[in-house]
């Protein structure tokens, strides 16, 4: 069996791993990096610390309007469908390759595969949730990584070929926890940006903040930045580079002390860091779902999050973009062992995921 697998950014190679792993077993899989994020990390030690298959081919396509970038992806995607003639498209999560990928497929038949399916967040205004909305509804097999999910498809009408697998980033934190401890003491070497403030020797806080409305005007991460200097320990904040120009702006006017400005670390590192975190500040979707796989406490400075069973016995909170609400959430949350649970699968998601896509391609007369 031939598939081709659509990526666009370091965190989908990362789940693309687990189940390529599994996949290349019995069959050809043809992995496609359209080039949507750049990103410094994703070195040659990147791949072979993580044992990640190189893309076949790299479209390039870059950073540029939502349009204009979905579009030149459209393109290039049919280009190699009508190229290679897979026997099914595989996508992850809720990226514009995501997207565009999926569009391409079914435009010209393909059968199409969405890994992360029925996720949502109820919120429109986020380019990412018109992309999972979307891309479920054109998709033929739909891998959901919660009964959440499930049911979120079942109520816009889905059910036919919808299967609750757990999830891949389930399977990638086990497959790597253990690297991660053996290859980092402590919180390992960490590149600072700017000035280096006082040395980290006990807790600390970890904090990535990079979505458009945290950051995309400065009023609103000053009250986030305000936050993490008031706080009671260390705050490690790897900084993304298009968030970076502000930071620094802020820095000389501020001159903060508590936070130490990083640059973005590798998968492994982050891994590390996290486990080790007194908790976590963030705006990322899936360093709250790790953060809540590692048992550490999370402050989620996001409206809605599409990874609802985290807040469940306060693994998780949500915050408002304010200083005050930011420094009493992190203050009082304490998360309740009783109340956790594993709702993200066993570590087997990619078994399951190949299986499924397997038999249904022996069903279907095509071997």
């Amino acid at each position: 069996m031939k598939i081709l697998t659509v990526v666009g950014a370091r965190p989908q190679f990362i789940k693309a791993a687990a189940v390529s792993r599994v996949l290349r077993r019995k069959n050809s899989e043809i992995l496609v990096h359209t080039g949507q994020h750049y990103d410094e990390n994703m070195s040659d030690i990147f791949f072979e610390e993580l044992q990640i298959p190189r893309p076949d081919y790299n479209l390039g396509v870059g950073s540029a309007s939502h349009g204009r970038q979905t579009g030149e992806m459209l393109t290039k995607i049919e280009e190699l469908l009508l190229k290679e003639k897979p026997d099914t498209l595989l996508v992850y999560g809720d990226t514009n390759s995501t997207l565009a990928g999926a569009l391409s497929a079914a435009k010209l038949h393909i059968p199409v595969a969405h890994v992360e399916a029925g996720l949502r967040s109820f919120n429109r205004d986020m380019p990412e949730e018109i992309n999972r909305v979307l891309t479920d509804h054109v998709s033929q097999q739909l891998f959901c990584p919660t009964s959440t999910a499930v049911e979120n498809l079942k109520k816009e009408g889905i059910s036919v070929n919808v299967h609750n697998v757990g999830d891949v980033m389930c399977d990638a934190l086990m497959f790597y926890r253990g690297i991660a401890a053996q290859r980092f003491k402590g919180i390992g070497n960490l590149e600072y940006l700017w000035e280096n403030p006082n040395e980290i020797n006990g807790d600390y806080y970890l904090a990535t903040i990079h979505r458009a409305e945290n950051t995309d005007g400065s009023t609103t991460l000053e009250q986030i930045l305000e936050a993490f200097e008031g706080l009671d320990a260390p705050v490690i904040f790897p900084v993304h580079p298009r968030t970076r120009p502000i930071i620094k702006s802020l820095l000389e006017r501020h001159g903060y002390r508590n936070i130490h400005f990083v640059s973005p670390v590798g998968y492994l590192h982050m891994i590390n860091l996290t486990s080790k975190a007194k908790k976590i500040v963030t705006d990322s979707g899936g360093l709250q779902k790790e953060a809540y796989l590692l048992k550490i406490p999370c402050v989620t400075v996001r409206e809605q999050t599409e990874w609802i069973e985290t807040l469940r016995g306060g693994w998780n909170v949500l915050a408002k973009p304010f200083a005050d609400d930011i420094t009493e959430k992190v203050i009082t949350l304490r998360a309740d062992e009783v109340q956790r649970a594993d709702y993200y699968g066993d570590g087997h998601a990619a078994d399951k995921i190949c299986d499924i896509i397997m038999n249904e391609f022996d069903k279907s007369g095509c071997n």
